[in-house]
């Protein structure tokens, strides 16, 4: 635990003094590389001995948030090789400064700490202060370019999510409200094994007004409609590398702060009333969800910005996933699990391709970038089977987790099925239609002074289309773990 919080706390430091020479994007990557390997060890623990509460109660490990600390730490390794290149090539162009670049590479780290410290504390309170600093430190990479639109959407980013953090800030409160009359004053009030051990006794009423304030709190950072519009212009006016991390990891780690609190309020409306008000904390989750997958569908056919247009896609997948757990049951919290995992590596594989497609043409506008197939194969190719997979086209993960969802909607939900089988469809023509030109339509595109870094493209879609076609056994117990402790 040491190590893997550390080493990305480390690397902020260290970076923050060296992070313009030449060699800061090889330390990024390995400071990423560290923490990816104290991930990967902490997971090896978990899996053979079970969940873990270390220094002093103060972090806790489960099936659950050791799988999203394990794909954090990939994902953000793979981003860090990624923008080696990328932000060299930003650097040539003079769009980033040798101080932009300092502040970028330590920023990165920093936000890769947060994160991780929000998977892992057991502390309800240290989770929202480790959230609001995730977002003060995104707030500055996307503003990295200092231009008129990134520093607009870096304000816009930082005051709605302000807002919304705070009303976290408040349900949180109201949370240890409750679990005081129970647990007694102190930091034990706030400790989630604690609170999960007694939240049949705490008080239902207060706990369903909590989980309204963190709905809307995290649900601003997940991107839940209508709490999302600062995530299409941070996603299109921040560097490639902070919008992959925003889509692939940030708004996955919103959502399981969600999803946390959501546990302890389904136990104690259990406990105080049966039938609907049971269902309050579900019913809440399915509405946001399913309502963020209808408008974010309909919006993708109006976006000329290819990352914006993607960001609205993530728009709608984390409302698929949101619905997901909203239905609740181990097969469609199995299902929202994987989509969550799928999701991560295909959406961060795309904004890599984009990222590179976007400095070829020297814009983002989607008109505008024509041949990619000819003028570089391999970035055709990995936007091209990006965009299949994230579009859930078998055989890949993303189809497998969609089917599930959808299967689940019709046994459970029968009137959302059609509603979400619509949207799917709509948000399938929109994309596929404008992707399909900027693949295999008349070159314009130059080539670029670096090598762009594909191994993180193919390497994410290789995991995705392996998800599709067979799943681990050992990963499936891992996820039907974590699907049980959800409800």
């Amino acid at each position: 635990m040491l190590a893997l919080l550390g080493s990305p706390l480390a690397g902020a430091a260290v970076l923050a003094l060296v992070g313009h020479r030449d060699r800061a994007a090889e330390l990024n990557v390995a400071f990423s590389m560290l923490t990816f390997l104290a991930a990967a060890t902490l997971t090896a623990r978990v899996i053979a001995g079970g969940a873990l509460t270390v220094l002093d109660e103060q972090f806790f490990v489960d099936s659950l948030n050791v799988f999203l600390v394990a794909l954090t730490a990939f994902v953000g390794m793979t981003t860090a090789m990624f923008s080696r290149p990328y932000m060299r090539i930003e650097r040539d162009h003079g769009r980033v400064a040798a101080g932009g670049l300092r502040l970028y590479h330590s920023m990165y780290q920093m936000f890769t700490f947060t994160m991780l410290l929000v998977l892992t504390t057991n502390n309800l309170g240290i989770m929202w202060v480790a959230m609001e600093a995730a977002t003060l430190t995104t707030v500055l990479l996307v503003a990295l370019y200092r231009t008129h639109a990134s520093l607009e959407a870096a304000w816009k980013y930082f005051i709605l999510c302000g807002v919304g953090i705070a009303q976290a800030l408040f349900g949180t409160m109201l949370v240890y409200f409750a679990a005081e009359k129970v647990l007694g004053s102190g930091t034990g009030a706030l400790l989630w094994t604690h609170l999960d051990g007694v939240k049949a006794s705490l008080e239902p009423t207060v706990m369903s007004i909590a989980f309204v304030f963190l709905l809307v709190g995290y649900g601003t950072k997940v991107g839940l409609v209508p709490l999302h519009n600062w995530l299409p212009d941070a996603h299109a006016e921040g560097p490639t590398p902070v919008s992959a991390v925003l889509s692939g990891l940030l708004l996955n780690v919103a959502l399981y702060a969600l999803v946390r609190c959501k546990v302890l309020t389904d136990g104690a409306l259990v406990s105080g009333a049966p039938g609907e008000r049971a269902a309050f904390a579900s019913r809440l989750l399915m509405g946001f969800g399913l309502l963020s997958v209808v408008v974010a569908a309909f919006f993708l056919s109006r976006q000329r910005d290819v990352k914006r247009m993607f960001a609205y896609s993530s728009v709608e997948h984390m409302g698929l996933i949101t619905f997901a757990f909203g239905m609740g049951g181990p097969v469609a919290s199995f299902a929202g699990l994987l989509h969550m995992t799928v999701h991560s590596l295909t959406k961060s594989a795309i904004f890599f391709a984009v990222g590179h497609a976007s400095q070829k043409a020297g814009t983002q506008i989607m008109d505008d970038i024509r041949g990619l197939i000819r003028s570089n194969p391999t970035v055709g190719w990995g936007l091209m089977l990006g965009t299949v997979a994230i579009l859930g086209m078998p055989p890949f993960g993303v189809f497998a987790s969609e089917f599930l969802i959808l299967t689940q909607a019709i046994a459970l939900q029968p009137w959302a099925a059609p509603i979400l089988l619509l949207s799917l469809g709509v948000a399938f023509a929109a994309v596929f239609g404008k992707v399909q030109p900027m693949v295999f339509g008349d070159s314009n595109l130059i080539r670029l002074p670096h090598q762009p870094a594909l191994v993180p493209v193919f390497s994410h879609l290789a995991i995705v289309l392996m998800l599709g076609l067979w799943t681990p056994p050992y990963l499936a117990d891992w996820y039907r773990q974590a699907a049980r402790l959800i409800g």
